[in-house]
């Protein structure tokens, strides 16, 4: 009965992605790097110089096909940047407002108030630019993937030429990361591509590692108050468990 239930299981995948069992078997990933960051751990916290790069590389070079559409401009000042300096970065975005007093929609600059705007008006239009793929909205892609911060850090820094025997279907880049190996999104990082404000060399890696930073941030930008707050509580935690403890041996050696 298991046997007929994993082959019918087995039809229903192979059905469904139209792959022979060859190319099933090799639609899986490498196994993810080993990348270290900070604000991961029981007392990690964000580095906040990688979230200004980070920041630099999305509105550089992601913000192109990758919206952000759960941050506001103004909650940048977690990352240290004065209220001048993100209305700066805010009045770069052109915002859809309206509709006016004719009853249009237009577009203005845009104010810290506002959200990061998605660059494709619809998904059709995303599509179009994409070779077909749909950019994912990046809000909280670390938390949406398997792997949070390493798989997407191995994304980025996992194109290479494909090996002589595979076939990689046309327009599509090859990832020995992404499951199936077959990508649409062209590698987005080259060395040199930003000029980091701070003198960082822009590396592939160091940028992959900045803005993943980042994104972890806008995935969870509160990460460092939560673990604030529970590392209180573990310890408030302890002394009641001391002083319930001492309050039963006193009262319990009365009785003995």
């Amino acid at each position: 009965m298991r046997r007929l239930i994993a082959a019918a299981s087995a039809a229903l995948v192979l059905g469904l992605t139209g792959l022979s069992p060859a190319a099933l078997a090799a639609t899986e990933g490498a196994a993810l790097p080993h990348t270290d960051f900070p604000h991961v751990g029981v007392f990690g916290k964000y580095d906040k110089p990688a979230l200004k790069r980070g920041l630099q590389v999305y509105r550089e070079v992601c913000s192109a096909c990758h919206g952000l559409k759960h941050i506001a401009f103004r909650n940048l000042t977690a990352l240290g940047l004065s209220d001048d300096e993100i209305k700066a970065i805010a009045e770069t975005y052109q915002i859809q407002d309206g509709p006016n007093d004719e009853g249009e929609m237009f577009e203005r600059a845009g104010r810290p108030s506002d959200y990061f705007p998605n660059p494709f008006a619809n998904e059709k239009a995303a599509r179009a630019s994409n070779n077909g793929a749909y950019p994912p909205d990046l809000s909280l892609i670390t938390k949406g993937r398997d792997g949070h911060e390493g798989y997407v850090y191995a994304i980025l820094t996992g194109y290479e030429e494909p090996p002589a025997d595979f076939a990689l279907g046309e327009g599509m880049n090859y990832n020995k990361y992404f499951p199936g190996h077959q990508i649409a999104m062209a590698p987005p990082l080259n060395d040199g591509q930003v000029t980091y404000e701070d003198g960082t060399e822009a590396k592939v890696a160091t940028m992959a590692h900045d803005v993943v930073t980042f994104l972890a941030w806008a995935a969870e930008p509160e990460l460092e108050e939560r673990k604030a707050v529970g590392l209180k509580v573990l310890i408030f935690i302890g002394l009641l468990t001391a002083v319930l403890y001492a309050i039963n041996v006193r009262i319990w050696s009365r009785v003995t």
